[in-house]
């Protein structure tokens, strides 16, 4: 173990054990950054304020770099009225195009209607983006 000691020292160790510790070292090295997926819930009539409020946090996420999965929550007798869970889904995609790009186009899951946005370029932390412009 000590290779530049004097007498020279060495351990002896389980090899099976040290075998599964170089593997376990291998697997762990070889995870990357992981992408959440964030999802951010409408109603089809949702208030303007917190429509506003759920856009930006939809953009903290993309500036983070993180995916973002917008839906529409259709509750009761409001499954009639589609056509707001799409028109709301566009305007929230088109605010956020500048940041974003559609990586799944918009699709019923039950009551559901979602899209998948993800981060064209991943920016700074907001903070040192505020420094600069100081």
């Amino acid at each position: 173990m000590a290779e530049k000691a004097q007498p020279p020292v060495c351990k002896i160790i389980d090899f099976k054990k040290f075998k599964y510790q170089e593997a376990k070292k291998l697997r762990s090295g070889k995870k990357g950054k992981k992408q959440d997926l964030k999802e951010i819930r409408f109603t089809p009539f949702i208030a303007s304020k917190d429509y506003q409020t759920r856009i930006e946090r939809a953009k903290e996420f993309l500036n983070q770099g993180h995916k973002v999965r917008l839906s529409v929550k259709f509750v009761g007798r409001q499954i009639t009225r589609k056509e707001f869970g799409h028109k709301l889904l566009t305007r929230a995609v088109k605010e956020l195009e500048n940041i974003s790009k559609v990586e799944a186009e918009p699709k019923f899951q039950g009551r559901l209607l979602m899209t998948v946005l993800k981060a064209k370029g991943v920016m700074k932390d907001a903070q040192t983006k505020n420094k600069k412009i100081s």
